[in-house]
């Protein structure tokens, strides 16, 4: 009995088609992208504490925030226990808080895998501290979130702008960045 290998061979050359194409693309879409900035050495104890989001591309959680913080404690595990603590809508809007927990991925500490839910890890990454840990942008490989942070409510408008610069030259869309109400 002879069989028609043909439709299988045309079927596999769109697959490998396909495939080729996919990895092509994805070649592309990183070199559109620059590589993220990684601080280059996080000093743990030093960057726990309170930090004031000034900035972000809000998660969906996130959105209509006022006077949002995020609090880092780290247990002497090396965990890190994170709270992230706002208003919802409006300075007078209903106090709302989230839990996770951070777990330190490198050795300069400045990539983490936080958890929200077992046993998924969210990538969170540490791409610029200030020299005095005054300020921090947080950065995910995705380029989908991101948050500019200061130990206090407001900074300068000339710190701010070097922020947004740091963020748009990491490949983020400027247009999803938005300021976060603060109110001392």
């Amino acid at each position: 009995m002879k069989r028609n290998l043909r439709p299988v061979a045309v079927v596999l050359g769109l697959v490998a088609a396909a495939a080729m194409l996919a990895a092509c693309s994805s070649m592309t879409a990183s070199k559109e992208k620059p590589a993220l900035a990684m601080a280059p050495n996080v000093d743990l104890p030093r960057f726990m504490g309170d930090w004031y989001v000034i900035a972000s591309i809000p998660t969906y959680f996130e959105r209509g925030a006022h006077n949002a913080v995020e609090s880092y404690r780290l247990g002497s595990d090396g965990v890190v226990d994170i709270r992230f603590a706002y208003r919802a809508d409006g300075f007078d809007g209903a106090a709302k808080e989230m839990t996770s927990r951070g777990f330190v991925q490198t050795a300069s500490n400045a990539v983490w895998g936080v958890q929200f839910v077992w046993p998924m890890k969210a990538d969170y990454r540490i791409s610029y501290v200030s020299d005095d840990y005054g300020l921090t942008v947080i950065t995910r490989e995705k380029r989908d979130y991101v948050w500019i942070m200061a130990r206090t409510p407001t900074i300068s408008e000339a710190a701010y702008q070097r922020m947004v610069g740091f963020v748009a030259e990491q490949g983020y869309d400027m247009s999803k960045l938005q300021r976060v109400p603060q109110r001392p």
